[in-house]
């Protein structure tokens, strides 16, 4: 008998094997304008490892095999260990070999900022979850070294372009992670309402430099596996939380008293542990100001923030690129989807999307050069004021490009043998992680209210552009009427406020720096009179007299 039932035909190839960085014009461009280009060389090489299949298959079976917990051996001792595939590891060697863990700070050069943030970039389009603890030792360190003497031990393991998986005391490691514990379960964003204690180690020694004993608990413990968190906690008899560095061993080689009571089963990022713990007279070091623990994590949060933002973007580009691979291969009623004109309205459409995404985290990037001390009003309006709008908008935009990428597909998107299912279950974490949409948007009220000599020169600046693009004007003009309502209503306009703002702030971008084309449809569709007809649902692009879309889709993915 026949037992033949069909041939399989029309369905398309994986999209491996192909350089993440040469494929990406906007990329490409953002290098050179943010002065990053003696890093292009670097970005080509790591571009075309992170495009080929071996790499792509380390991120499935990373994601796949998911961390394990142990709390305790066969003897009852307890352990707290947790084990990864060896995927993990790898992908985390990878990070580690390129420096995006500490480079701007290991290597400072004009555009290292700019240099790392494309670099993070691509790795973000392949993993999610490897970039959790590599963002927060990157953030760590400029909390930590200014804490002299403990930072002079542990500068070289931090620096280190080496990824030592090891469960050891650190001075018998190559290198070293740094996790973060703020959040508890009476408080979440409000870690205000923190009870974790901090009792001196040595009394009378207190304040800062001196070792403490920590009591308490952490709702949300990331990268629990590190060799160090920074912590907050209440020292005994205060009100005000400080910010503490809790190794994993104690300085006598010994477990510190962090015990994991179980990993966290979430939706996304399953790659990465995330964990509960107890604290059972854990020891740290009191480091920043006493009772000043907010603002010296938050320095650390701010840029985590950035990198919210350019992992967001990352997937958005990742998305894209999966898209129109799936329309060049897939035929639908007579002819492939890529020729079709509604489809290409939707492909232009996110293409548009993702180049404004990708300039606005390399524009951040930059601000970041240099220190917040010293830096330009301008720069610290992109720092302190546009980022967390950023983090706000592209964090969420991120959710529906996913979902409109993964619908390209068809139900082949729907199913996990494919990326598209994993892209769009990292997407909600980083409007989560780091302060929701409405922490970003108050934050951003906050610092209009607090930094106004660097608002001023943030919207002089867009100013000018605004003057030869009416549209750009009048949504300026708007921003500016919403800033001027009474506190209550500014509060409840908040949402909108950060939206005009990354709006305004990738539409100035976009005509300075992108095509004309993309520009001109960009500023209609998001500012000007067709943003109420176009909304947020993607692929409603003016169609124009002569077809355009084609041209923006090749341009954004080159075959």
């Amino acid at each position: 008998m026949n037992w033949t039932t069909h041939e399989v035909t029309n369905q398309v190839p994986p999209l491996a094997d192909y350089n993440l960085f040469e494929r990406d014009v906007a990329l490409r461009a953002a290098v050179e304008r943010e002065e990053a280009a003696w890093h292009a060389d670097t970005l080509h090489a790591d571009g075309e490892r992170l495009g080929g299949g071996d790499v792509q298959v380390l991120a499935e079976l990373a994601n796949r095999h998911t961390p394990e917990l142990f709390t305790h051996n066969s003897r009852g001792e307890r352990l707290d260990a947790v084990e990864f595939h060896p995927s993990w590891h790898a992908l985390l060697g990878l990070l580690r070999a390129e420096g995006l863990h500490a480079l701007p700070f290991s290597e400072p050069a004009p555009g290292a900022m700019a240099a790392r943030a494309a670099g993070y970039f691509l790795h973000a389009q392949v993993e999610s979850g490897t970039l959790c603890p590599t963002t927060m030792t990157f953030a760590s360190i400029p909390v930590l070294r200014r804490e002299t003497s403990l930072f002079s031990t542990l500068r070289d393991k931090l620096f280190s372009r080496e990824h030592d998986p090891r469960d050891l005391p650190l001075i018998e490691k190559r290198s070293m992670l740094i996790g973060m514990g703020m959040t508890e379960k009476q408080g979440g964003s409000d870690v205000r309402s923190n009870r974790t204690r901090a009792t001196p180690a040595e009394a009378p020694y207190t304040g800062r430099g001196a070792a403490y004993r920590l009591v308490g608990h952490k709702w949300f413990f990331s990268v629990p596996q590190s060799d160090a968190h920074l912590v907050l906690a209440r020292p005994d008899g205060e009100d005000a939380l400080s910010c503490f560095y809790v190794p994993r061993y104690t300085p006598d080689g010994k477990h510190n008293g962090i015990h994991v009571q179980r990993l966290k089963d979430k939706l996304g990022n399953r790659s990465n542990a995330s964990s509960e713990v107890e604290f059972h007279d854990a020891w740290g070091v009191l480091i920043g100001e006493e009772g000043r623990g907010i603002p010296t994590i938050i320095e650390m949060a701010n840029y985590t923030r950035l990198d919210c933002v350019i992992g967001s973007a990352a997937l958005m580009r990742a998305s894209f690129a999966q898209a129109v691979h799936h329309a060049r291969h897939r035929s639908a009623f007579g002819r492939l989807l890529a020729e079709q004109p509604l489809m290409q309205n939707v492909l232009a459409d996110l293409a548009i999307e993702s180049e404004a995404a990708t300039m606005l985290m390399m524009r951040l990037a930059r601000a970041y050069d240099t220190e917040v001390e010293s830096v330009s009003p301008l720069e610290r309006a992109w720092q302190r004021i546009v980022t967390p709008a950023a983090k706000f908008w592209i964090c969420k935009r991120t959710l529906e490009f996913t979902g409109e990428a993964m619908e390209v597909w068809g139900g082949n998107g729907y199913v996990e043998e494919g990326p598209m299912a994993r892209f769009y279950r990292e997407a909600p974490v980083n409007s989560i992680w780091e302060g929701s949409g409405n922490v970003m948007c108050l934050d951003v009220l906050r610092a209009f209210e607090r930094e106004a000599e660097a608002a001023q020169a943030l919207l002089a600046d867009w100013r000018d552009v605004a003057m030869g693009a009416p549209t750009l004007k009048v949504a300026l003009d708007e921003l500016l009427a919403m800033l001027a309502r009474p506190p209550v209503e500014r509060e409840a306009l908040a949402r909108r406020i950060a939206q005009r703002l990354v709006l305004l702030a990738q539409a100035v971008l976009m005509v300075r720096h992108g095509e004309a084309a993309s520009a001109d449809a960009f500023v209609a569709t998001r500012l000007g009179v067709s943003a109420a007809q176009s909304g947020r649902v993607y692929g409603t692009l003016p169609a124009g007299e002569t077809p355009w879309h084609g041209g923006v889709i090749a341009r954004a993915f080159p075959e």
